[in-house]
Protein backbone atom coordinates (compact mmCIF):
# COMPACT_ATOMS: atom_id res chain seq x y z
CA UNK A 1 0.00 0.00 0.00
CA UNK A 2 1.56 3.14 -1.22
CA UNK A 3 1.90 6.11 1.79
CA UNK A 4 0.19 8.96 0.38
CA UNK A 5 0.79 11.02 3.29
CA UNK A 6 4.43 11.54 2.12
CA UNK A 7 3.33 12.23 -1.26
CA UNK A 8 4.01 15.10 -3.16
CA UNK A 9 0.08 15.28 -4.04
CA UNK A 10 -0.42 15.50 -0.34
CA UNK A 11 2.36 17.97 0.36
CA UNK A 12 1.05 20.44 -2.35
CA UNK A 13 -2.54 19.77 -0.54
CA UNK A 14 -1.45 20.92 2.51
CA UNK A 15 0.41 23.66 1.00
CA UNK A 16 -3.09 24.79 -0.33
CA UNK A 17 -4.71 24.14 3.07
CA UNK A 18 -1.78 26.77 5.02
CA UNK A 19 -2.40 29.25 2.00
CA UNK A 20 -6.28 29.29 1.98
CA UNK A 21 -5.78 29.95 5.75
CA UNK A 22 -3.35 32.89 4.72
CA UNK A 23 -4.99 34.21 1.91
CA UNK A 24 -8.27 34.27 4.71
CA UNK A 25 -6.44 36.40 7.03
CA UNK A 26 -6.60 34.07 9.71
CA UNK A 27 -3.49 32.72 12.41
CA UNK A 28 -3.67 29.09 12.97
CA UNK A 29 -5.05 30.11 16.75
CA UNK A 30 -8.14 31.86 14.60
CA UNK A 31 -8.30 28.26 13.08
CA UNK A 32 -8.66 26.52 16.01
CA UNK A 33 -10.96 28.30 17.87
CA UNK A 34 -13.65 28.23 15.03
CA UNK A 35 -13.03 24.63 14.59
CA UNK A 36 -12.93 24.20 18.47
CA UNK A 37 -9.57 22.41 18.16
CA UNK A 38 -6.03 22.86 19.32
CA UNK A 39 -3.36 25.17 17.52
CA UNK A 40 -1.45 22.63 17.54
CA UNK A 41 -4.18 20.01 15.77
CA UNK A 42 -4.30 23.05 12.94
CA UNK A 43 -0.25 22.63 13.02
CA UNK A 44 0.02 18.88 12.57
CA UNK A 45 -2.68 19.11 9.45
CA UNK A 46 -0.25 21.68 7.68
CA UNK A 47 2.89 20.00 7.78
CA UNK A 48 1.10 16.65 6.99
CA UNK A 49 1.14 15.18 10.21
CA UNK A 50 -2.30 14.69 10.94
CA UNK A 51 -4.48 13.49 7.89
CA UNK A 52 -8.01 14.79 7.44
CA UNK A 53 -11.34 13.08 6.18
CA UNK A 54 -13.99 14.86 3.81
CA UNK A 55 -15.80 16.30 6.10
CA UNK A 56 -13.16 17.58 8.28
CA UNK A 57 -11.62 19.02 4.54
CA UNK A 58 -15.23 20.83 3.98
CA UNK A 59 -15.29 22.73 7.75
CA UNK A 60 -11.50 24.22 6.28
CA UNK A 61 -13.04 24.83 3.39
CA UNK A 62 -16.03 26.40 4.63
CA UNK A 63 -13.96 28.90 6.74
CA UNK A 64 -11.56 29.29 3.98
CA UNK A 65 -14.31 30.59 1.79
CA UNK A 66 -13.21 28.16 -0.97
CA UNK A 67 -14.61 25.39 -2.73
CA UNK A 68 -13.58 21.88 -2.35
CA UNK A 69 -12.01 21.33 -5.79
CA UNK A 70 -9.65 24.64 -4.67
CA UNK A 71 -7.60 22.03 -2.45
CA UNK A 72 -7.78 19.19 -5.03
CA UNK A 73 -6.98 20.44 -8.32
Amino acid sequence: MVDTIRSKEYADFVGKLRKARLEAGLRQIDVAKKLKRTQSYVSRVEVGEQRLDILELKKFADLYKKDLNYFIK
